[in-house]
């Protein structure tokens, strides 16, 4: 049922006893967790940053320890046996960041301490931390006539704030498959296992020997267990819509999937929430925390912007991730930059993810981020950003070459010189869409139509834009403007009632510069 009046904002929080009792709204996620919780076992939940695995983790203590008065009125009230309460064992890396293998040590002491504090376990701790943890777990169960639930958050922050160093993150990573060997042989006493995080380390690597533990981060049966659904941005929150634009609100913060197009999208609780409060659009999640290794991750590989919305993947691609081996769609696809738009399976046992942007804001965000790693400084992107609204706003396509050309000449000769990128045929093309991407506007790549692929499309302000790229060695070829019409790319948006602008590009890789810049107009059909 809609929430008919308005409460406040759940802004930052993670904990389900301060939501629950301070009149927040909640979007009851009990349908999604009742059976795993119930039924028990280990389990694996891989998703990006602030997307509400904490307090996941936190709905799923309170009803393990019985907390029945938090549950009324929710799913799983009258489905869970509240005289039933379990010990439960909280781990979390989410807060600081850790510096040394020795630090990890202390931290994971303290927290075992706290853990025994908190279910009155009075013996002191063996010296080695595995032994500490077995011990905790063993005299939990014996304390308590219960089995445990472990619940731990952020297992892998630790590696990932150290992944520029890999010799440290090696060390941290040993540290921690320390902590985890522990749940293999300790299942006499678990009745509940959940680890959440970002990324998602090999079994090999970090859970050695834990062959139950199930991975559920693409599973269809938990695509929404974390973030919000179109259905509950309509319900749960109709009471902060009016005055927002809906569409807005989906093209900007919409899109992330866990798995094909038969399971929901969903959006990010935090840009969500920041936007009700706001009340305007703006990259919330993005400006959040975007880590260095991913910018210096794509700068070293040479990335080829255009291509990041078209990416494809198998699906044992996108889950491994190790200090040694970071392939650059499972970085992206784990840290939430890009997503599933479509899965295939070909053949029994091979399963093909079509992936790409989320939504507007990540698009838009990212590729602003990474134009200084293409040329474009920080102090001349809002310059160009500005000249280039200002053309497109007024459809001004003399403006627009003048304007392109003299983006293209600002890159400095040093960096040409000193980055291995700029050796990529493909930078130029990076640097014009990432350029238009990051003003918001709406650009596709590689734009398919019946007769083939046109390079980029854009809509804006009512008109439409065809861009065809060519790189030459010098002298221009016009053969950019001849392929748009010959090949009839403009044919699919004919229909539109807009005016179309064919836009044949050339690129001389010996000046660095645009050679060519080509127009022809298309009335639109009445």
């Amino acid at each position: 049922m809609p929430v008919t009046h308005r409460q406040t904002l759940p802004i930052g929080i993670q904990s389900f006893e301060k939501l629950r009792k301070g009149h927040y709204y909640y979007v009851d996620k009990t349908p999604l967790i009742h059976h795993i919780a119930e039924t028990g076992g280990y389990y694996f939940l891989s998703r990006p940053r602030r997307f509400g695995k904490s307090l996941l983790l936190d709905t799923l203590g309170c009803l393990f320890e019985g907390r029945e008065a938090l549950f009324e009125g929710l799913y799983i009230h009258d489905k869970w046996d509240w005289q039933t309460h379990y010990p439960v064992v909280r781990i979390s890396f989410s807060n600081g960041v850790v510096n040394s293998r020795e630090d990890l040590d202390a931290n994971i002491r303290f927290q075992l301490q706290q853990q025994r504090n908190r279910l009155g376990i009075d013996s002191a701790p063996p010296e080695r931390i595995a032994d500490d943890f077995a011990n905790l777990l063993e005299n939990a169960h014996r304390i308590h006539n219960q089995r445990v639930a472990v619940l731990i958050d952020e297992y892998d922050k630790p590696i990932l704030d150290n992944l520029l160093n890999p010799e440290l993150a090696r060390e941290l990573r040993e540290g921690l498959k320390n902590l985890y060997s522990v749940l293999k042989d300790a299942d006499p006493h678990l009745h509940f296992v959940l680890l959440t995080g970002v990324s998602k380390f090999s079994k090999v690597s970090l859970f050695s020997g834990l062959n139950n533990l199930r991975d559920i981060t693409l599973s269809p049966d938990y695509a929404a267990i974390c973030g919000y659904t179109d259905h509950d941005i309509d319900t749960v929150f109709a009471p902060e819509i009016p005055g927002l634009d809906r569409e807005e609100i989906r093209r900007w913060y919409n899109g992330y999937r866990w798995g094909g197009q038969d399971v929901p999208s969903v959006y990010n609780p935090f840009d969500v929430l920041l936007l009700l409060e706001e009340r305007d659009f703006g990259p919330y999640w993005f400006e959040s925390a975007t880590p260095t290794f991913l910018v210096n991750l794509l700068k070293e590989r040479g990335v080829f912007t255009p291509q990041l919305n078209t990416l494809q993947a198998k699906a044992q691609l996108l889950g491994r991730f190790d200090v040694e081996d970071i392939a650059t769609e499972a970085l992206l696809f784990q840290t939430g930059y890009i997503t599933i738009k479509d899965a295939q399976e070909p053949m029994v046992g091979y399963r093909l993810y079509s992936l790409g942007f989320p939504n507007r804001e990540v698009e838009s965000s990212l590729n602003e981020f990474l134009l200084p790693v293409l040329g474009l400084q920080n102090s001349d992107a809002q310059t160009y950003q500005l000249a280039l609204f200002k053309v497109l706003h007024e459809h001004d396509l003399n403006g627009l070459e003048a304007h392109l050309k003299a983006l293209f000449a600002g890159l400095p000769h040093d960096w040409y010189r000193n980055n291995p990128i700029a050796q990529y045929e493909g930078h130029y093309a990076s640097v014009f869409y990432s350029h238009f991407a990051a003003l918001g506007v709406g650009v596709t790549v590689e734009d398919a139509s019946n007769h083939g692929k046109v390079d980029m499309s854009v809509d804006f302000g009512g008109h439409i834009y065809l861009f065809e790229f060519k790189v030459v060695e010098q002298e221009p070829q016009g053969k950019a403007l001849e392929q748009i019409k010959a090949k009839g790319y403009a044919d699919k948006y004919r229909a539109s009632g807009k005016p179309i602008h064919l836009v044949g590009v050339e690129f001389s890789s010996a000046e660095r510069q645009i050679v060519a810049f080509e127009v022809e107009t298309l009335t639109p059909l009445l």
